[in-house]
């Protein structure tokens, strides 16, 4: 079973150091290749949304069409049709905006999450772009039912060899949630926009709550006592899509 690990969207801070891109993977599966998060798509790359646009005038973004999960897939000689699946961790408009590259591909998610997709309501509703799923995908939603994966509260997708997990952690939105994948030696967990880039001491602990959430210091923890896990968070510093290369 092979995870592979994208940068599907660079986005780098105007007044301080911090580069970072967005963390999408490439899994194997019983049900064929899953694909976790999009990044932004070809759409936005030719149509950007005043939203995209926004991002573009705050933050430094090359903007680069190459980053598509679409082309970077195909240069790993994958077809689109080849993702059978893809798992959200959330539906803001960096996380699911390739949906559209995807148009047969069933897209699992948190109901709380496509729920407030679907509501509009709130000033961060802004970062929820309905033509991500005009094309109308099939969707899988989940809701929680007392499952564990370790300590966290889990949700099996069902189905699927190897095993994977949401694991809600609102906040960031209403239906955040990491996702947890089975490898041949252990788990791979990726905790979405609950946490910051776990190797960085330069992100102060307050950004972190204010715009991630409460989840950093216990998912560091369980990072540290886990080393046999691979942890991420969405977004990544540039170095460490480097070091997997």
């Amino acid at each position: 079973m092979t995870i592979r690990l994208l940068n599907c969207f660079t986005c780098n801070a105007r007044f301080a150091d911090w580069k970072t891109g967005l963390v999408c993977l490439i899994v194997e599966t019983n049900q064929g290749l899953v694909l976790v998060d999009t990044g932004i798509g070809t759409a936005d790359y030719a149509h950007p949304t005043w939203f995209t646009q926004l991002f573009r005038v705050i933050t430094d973004m090359p903007f680069d069409p190459r980053e598509a999960a679409v082309n970077q897939i195909q240069e790993l000689g994958y077809q689109p049709q080849d993702i059978r699946h893809i798992i959200l961790t959330h539906m803001h408009f960096d996380h699911c905006g390739g949906l559209p590259d995807f148009p047969h591909a069933t897209v699992h998610v948190h109901r709380r999450e496509y729920e407030a997709f679907r509501d509009q309501r709130g000033f961060l509703s802004a970062a929820y772009i309905q033509r991500n799923i005009a094309h109308c995908p099939d969707f899988v939603l989940y809701e929680n039912a007392g499952e564990k994966w370790f300590e966290f509260d889990a949700i099996r997708l069902t189905g699927f060899e190897p095993e994977m997990y949401l694991i809600p952690m609102p906040y960031h939105s209403r239906g955040m949630s990491g996702v947890a994948i089975q490898t041949g030696n252990g788990w791979f967990f990726h905790c979405g926009d609950a946490a910051a880039d776990f190797r960085q001491s330069n992100i102060p602990e307050w950004t972190i709550r204010f715009f991630l959430g409460p989840y950093m210091p216990r998912l560091r923890q369980f990072r540290d006592a886990h080393p046999e896990i691979t942890v991420t968070a969405s977004h990544m510093f540039l170095d460490y899509f480097q070091e997997k290369q």
